[in-house]
């Protein structure tokens, strides 16, 4: 987020200021480590909003990060929103240089088809959905306008899409309509909500993601038969990262190995189905209060730094190589993915059911790597009940949530990725697979 109300204000006269400080701090920290940044361009400065008070939280402590409040009104001229989206472009390019910020993902807003982002004033009925479109690509068009004045280069997006297909259809006709440049379509895509998992009406399930992901592609393929990037820049297991086990005792899932298992397979199920997308970025932000480490919170760290199952389930799947390997594997419960790169091989196992509830037998699965010549050492990494899951362990020994500075150095080792095991083969052996499983074979 570029936080844009961080950094615009407006005189008595009614010109602009401009203090870039928090914006280039964070950024500068970003580039320092590496990232390829993609750039949200949000939200409403209050002093161009049309209804400045009119605001929401999605925050479980009721206001945002640093205690904010989002202001969610339109504009009151666009041609002002224009200008902001211009200056805050020349800016980062005469920071960053245009090569560089060329090579990021810069988008329009967030979430603009649902209240608590964008026209919250409104209520969620089909006129209102109607409303805030009409309204967003006005918004996107002086987003465009004003980033294109800087340069021609950049690499520009929306619609950032919480979740109505509808709203997308119409909003990328729209783009076609008005030639407007489009590079990229950006998308949000949450499989269930705690109060769905609440109610039992849509427990977690890889299939969720995939349904809506097949939705979105039939709309953009549609409208883009010639084909155009499809990005998901936030994708969860549920929504609600600012939850936890108060509102949804389920959502403990995202402390332990179940939403490392929920990422292998379903990464592996999109590769399988050829969707196309060139950008998966989990969303793990929503809560910055943390008082405990493990109460059902998405984030990729405990509150003293504790890695999370689904942490190592990130550095594992880095392990893997550009190209595909063939796979042959029958069992319904489980996904295979394997990779080649400059000679190292790697295969990504998952192994659990559809819910992720069931307590499926332990596995006893004869593995085969065709082609192997000669003897091989096989490095297994496993994340499953046991391995890598220092919540499973912190319920083990019977802690409490006031851990001693010994007990979060024993969780933070427990968490801490390392070779689980190395097998000696000249191409079959046998391979032990538990219940929840993700496991990473290198060779």
């Amino acid at each position: 987020y570029a936080m844009l109300e961080d950094l615009v204000s407006m005189d008595e006269n009614g010109n602009f200021q401009y203090d870039f400080t928090l914006n280039d701090q964070r950024l500068d920290y970003m580039i320092s480590k590496g990232f390829r940044i993609l750039l949200s361009y949000n939200f409403i400065p209050p002093c161009i909003a049309e209804k400045p008070n009119v605001q929401s939280s999605v925050s479980k402590n009721k206001t945002r990060y640093k205690g904010k409040m989002i202001t969610t009104s339109k504009p009151t001229d666009y041609a002002l929103w224009e200008e902001i989206c211009y200056r805050y472009t020349q800016h980062i390019v005469e920071r960053y240089g245009e090569e560089r910020v060329a090579s990021w993902y810069l988008q329009c807003y967030n979430e603009p088809d649902i209240k608590p982002f964008f026209l919250s004033d409104l209520d969620g009925s089909q006129e209102s959905t109607d409303i805030r479109l009409q309204e967003y690509c006005k918004l996107y068009r002086g987003f465009a306008n004003g980033i294109r004045k800087v340069s021609q280069k950049l690499w520009i997006g929306g619609p950032t899409l919480a979740n109505k297909v509808d709203f997308l259809e119409k909003y990328l006709k729209f783009i076609r309509q008005q030639d407007l440049q489009l590079n990229y379509v950006c998308v949000h895509n949450y499989g269930t909500s705690p109060l769905q998992i609440n109610d039992g009406t849509k427990p977690i399930d890889t299939n969720n993601n995939l349904l809506r992901f097949a939705d979105y592609r039939a709309v953009v393929d549609s409208i883009y038969p010639e084909g155009i990037e499809f990005v998901v820049d936030e994708w969860g297991v549920s929504t609600r990262g600012f939850h936890n086990r108060e509102e949804c005792p389920g959502l403990m899932f995202r402390e332990n190995e179940v939403m490392a298992v929920y990422y292998g397979k379903l990464v592996t199920q999109i590769i399988e189905k050829e969707l196309n997308i060139s950008q998966l970025i989990i969303c793990l932000s929503g809560q910055h209060e943390m008082v405990e480490d493990f109460s059902g919170f998405r984030n990729l760290f405990t509150l003293n730094f504790i890695a999370k199952p689904i942490y190592n389930a990130f550095l594992l799947m880095a392990r893997l190589g550009e190209n595909l390997l063939k796979v042959e594997a029958s069992n319904p419960n489980m996904t295979v993915l394997a990779t080649e790169q400059d000679g190292k091989h790697a295969a990504l196992l998952t192994y659990s059911s559809a819910h992720f509830d069931e307590n499926l037998p332990t596995l006893e699965e004869t593995i085969t790597l065709a082609g192997l010549e000669g003897a091989a050492e096989v490095a297994v990494t496993r994340i499953d009940a046991v391995h890598h899951n220092p919540y499973n362990r912190f319920v083990k020994e019977g802690f409490s949530a006031d851990l001693t500075p010994e007990q979060i150095a024993l969780l933070q080792e427990v968490g801490t990725l390392k070779t689980t095991e190395t097998l000696k083969t000249d191409g079959t052996f046998t391979l032990s697979i538990p219940n929840n499983s993700l496991i990473l074979l290198q060779w």
